[in-house]
Parts: C-alpha cells; structure tokens; sequence
C-alpha cells in the first residue's frame, strides 16, 4: 500500500509589527474570530478545539481541530479538520529588523484535492491580509 502524495502550501508576509503582536491575534480567541473564525482555541498543547463557520450544503461548518506545537512568540501548530484525516498548519514568526516575518505552512492537501488546495491559498491570503488589520489596531 502506498501512501498518497501530499501538496504543501506557503504563505510568508512580513508586517511591521513584533512577534508578541501578531502571537497574540494568533492565540487569543477573540482577536482570531475576528480575522479567521468562531472559535474556542486555548495555547496549549493536546487542546481540541473548533473552528465554526456558516454551514453549507454538504458541510455543518465545523472545523475539528487540536493544538500540536505552542512556542509563545515563535511557533503555533495544529490539526485541521480530524487528525489523520485533514491537514496541519505551523504558523512560525521571525523577528526581522523592519518587524516580524510571518509564515503560514498547511500541509497534508492530497495531490487529487486541487480544489481543495486552491481554496485554501485564497482563503488563506484573505485571512492573513486581516490578521495584518487585526494587528495594526493592537496596543
């Protein structure tokens, strides 16, 4: 038995604002409802939490999630969707001299969910334009 290949994708944005800003629109509940979806996320390892959104035909809406990897200020991870069954995002921030490079890696898109893949890059470059408001606003 072979396992299927898997695409990655790649988003890198550097904002001029520090890594503890941008950790915080990534792990505060409120701030990531704002810029990504309804949520009951905790930072902290093994926390099984959810994603909610509108449901659709075909979808009640709910991302089944848990968090991986919490390295405050450098690294957040978590499962998307069931683990063994979805895919995996690692959100990494590297201090930089004009603020913070922020990169945004999902894995595990099956190489026959081109459709998936593709929804996913445009959903993601809206997310992250709105975490970059998210952040703007901080004190």
């Amino acid at each position: 038995m072979t396992t299927p290949a898997t695409r990655t994708l790649v988003i890198e944005r550097e904002m001029p604002h520090p890594p503890e800003k941008i950790w915080r629109a990534l792990t505060e509940g409120a701030l990531i409802k704002e810029w990504l979806l309804e949520n009951d996320f905790e930072p902290r390892v093994g926390h099984k939490f959810r994603f909610r959104a509108n449901p659709v035909k075909n979808w009640n809406g709910v991302i089944e999630c848990e968090v991986l990897i919490v390295e405050p200020h450098k690294k957040l991870s978590y499962s998307w969707g069931s683990l063994g069954t979805g895919s995996t995002v690692v959100w990494t921030l590297v201090a930089t001299n004009g603020g913070t490079l922020l990169r945004m890696e999902q894995s595990g898109f099956e190489s026959d969910q081109g459709a998936n893949y593709k929804g996913a890059n445009y959903g993601w470059q809206k997310f992250i334009g709105n975490i970059e408001r998210v952040v703007a606003r901080l004190q």
